[in-house]
């Protein structure tokens, strides 16, 4: 995986975690919370889709740090 990728990998999971933390506290999220006792789909998602993206640039960066 190229650096240029990586980069916009981390960049875009940053950004996602970003709206992710802003959904998560919404007040449809807050409404979901106490009817049903966990936050709305689209904050989950969000966030999860995040975590990922910023790990795989993560490791794309480590992996093309490396001598082939």
């Amino acid at each position: 995986m190229g650096k240029a990728i990586s980069i916009a990998l981390i960049v875009g999971g940053i950004v996602l975690l970003y709206f992710g933390g802003q959904a998560f506290n919404s007040v449809s999220s807050e409404v979901s919370r106490f009817f049903t006792g966990s936050p709305t789909n689209k904050a989950v998602v969000l966030i999860v889709a995040g975590v990922i993206a910023t790990l795989a640039g993560l490791t794309g960066m480590a992996l093309s740090g490396r001598k082939r």
